[in-house]
């Protein structure tokens, strides 16, 4: 047993070897291939950014300018960013294929209150983005029900900033509940899922794409950015949301069949996949509608709509319900398996890390499936958007600083995938995801440190002293 001072820090790091012999006892099954894992990737990447956020970010909302047109440079600032972080991602991901993702990596990298603060941070920020997707849908359900002549009473499709006479999101809150139902039958039940509804994504932008190319109307892009370049900024830290889930598919390492081998491939394609889609589909949308007259909440259905097209609206409006449920159901995955790894780590309770038959973590399952419903039932779209995204960008600086130190403290460690010109790309991830960190609200940055002062002392007054780091943790086993 190690009795070193360095066993009671809070900077104390989680071995490898440990984690290696933790994923040979996990409960966890191991059921992911290759394209399943990419198909868990794209599923949480592609959806609301082009659904949802494209035109709210385009249109511009309470308080925020419109972008119009620009959006486009929005989504290529912010993927430019993700890329960065993919990078250092896919590495840690080739070299540690465990389930808890950037917690994990913070953990063995940089020390046990580094990787107790980025997954206290992720279990907010994952719920949070399972909420603000489904208040997407919401969006395009009452647009698909309008199209079928059914009119959503008003008081039930959202919040009162966002639908006029609104109340509560009841379509939103019944998908979360939904999502969690799906997770709770296992990986294989939930890895077929994905892999069908993001085939049936990708064809549906496709054909959203090619057919909307015929209407495209040049004089929609002038002025192509009507507010200047700050809003352009502000908006790529707001649609950066749409541009990760790869972290979030990577929380699945342990329940792939060859995590060292496929997790780096699924990171970067699952990446590349959604920016070519991204690009295309925000030039075929501010190309066919004026961005002032774009529907923020169902933007491509609106656009149809505005060029007699309304049957096409109606069928988007249907699958794109259909597909957003994939960026949940792999946030939801995310959140429950980042909640499992610090339960088994001893930072957060041991009854949190119980697993069925299927090797599915129940408890937290439905926990987590019906904190997401409660916020999105209540809270509006662009707060719980910035919210995510000020997490998740903390998040990609922890991983890009700690590629580069345990490049450097481990560099004996088997690695299959290396990334490039170290430590300029991480480096640069660093920078970028900083710098859009502060285009965000002040309010998005108290809520942020006040839900890190909450973990904080949990973590003081419990997973300090339960830690299975701890020599006198009362759940502390041999540490080798």
């Amino acid at each position: 047993m190690s009795t070193s001072s360095d066993s009671r820090s809070i900077l104390r790091r989680k071995p490898i070897r440990e984690m290696e012999e933790e994923s040979g006892e996990s409960h966890l099954f191991k059921s992911l291939g290759l394209w399943q894992l990419t198909a868990i990737g794209v599923g949480g990447i592609i959806g609301v950014g082009i659904f949802t956020l494209a035109g709210l970010v385009a249109a511009g909302s309470e308080g925020n300018p419109p972008v119009g047109p620009a959006v486009l440079i929005s989504f290529l600032i912010a993927g430019l960013a993700s890329a960065a972080a993919a990078l250092s991602y896919a590495e840690f991901a080739g070299m540690i294929p465990y389930a808890g993702s950037a917690y994990t990596y913070g953990y063995v990298a940089l020390g046990e209150i580094i990787g107790w603060f980025i997954g206290w941070d992720l279990l907010l920020e994952y719920t949070a983005i399972v909420a603000v997707v489904a208040i997407g849908i919401s969006g395009y359900f009452s647009a698909f029900m309008e199209g079928l002549g059914i009119q959503v009473p008003a008081w039930m499709q959202g919040t009162p900033d966002t639908v006029e006479g609104g109340l509560v999101n009841i379509p939103a809150i019944v998908v979360c509940l939904l999502i969690a139902w799906i997770l709770s039958r296992g990986s294989r039940t939930f890895g077929r899922f994905e892999l069908v509804a993001v085939g049936l994504k990708i064809l549906l932008i496709i054909f959203i794409i090619v057919l909307g190319f015929f209407f495209i109307n040049t004089d929609n892009y002038t002025p192509f950015m009507p507010s200047g370049f700050g809003p352009v900024l502000a908006g790529a830290a707001t649609v950066f949301f749409a541009v990760f889930g790869y972290d979030a598919m990577s929380t699945a390492a342990e329940e792939s069949t060859d995590g060292k081998k496929h997790m780096p491939k699924a990171i970067l394609l699952s990446l590349a996949i959604a920016m070519v889609l991204y690009v295309l589909a925000t030039l075929v949308l501010t190309g066919m509608q004026n961005y002032q007259d774009i529907n923020p909440a169902a933007g491509f259905a609106s656009a149809f709509q505005a060029v007699g097209l309304p049957a096409v609206a109606t069928i988007i409006s249907g699958f794109a319900v259909i597909s957003i449920l994939t960026v949940m159901l792999t946030f939801l995955l995310g959140v429950t398996r980042v909640w499992f790894a610090m339960s088994r780590d001893g930072l957060l309770p041991a009854w949190f890390s119980g697993t069925d038959r299927r090797g599915t973590p129940q408890r937290v399952t439905w926990i987590a499936g019906g904190a997401s419903a409660l916020l999105a039932g209540v809270v509006p779209i662009r707060a719980v958007a910035d919210l995510t995204n000020i997490g998740i960008l903390a998040a990609f600086v922890v991983v890009s600083v700690a590629v580069i130190v345990l490049r450097r403290t481990r560099p004996d460690v088997p690695r299959s995938f290396r990334l490039p010109l170290m430590p300029v790309v991480p480096a640069f991830g660093v920078v970028a995801s900083f710098f859009l960190m502060l285009q965000l609200h002040w309010e998005t940055w108290l809520r942020f440190v006040v839900w890190l002062i909450i973990g904080l002392l949990i973590y003081t007054f419990y997973g300090r002293k339960h830690s299975l780091m701890n020599p006198d943790s009362p759940r502390h086993r041999m540490v080798p």
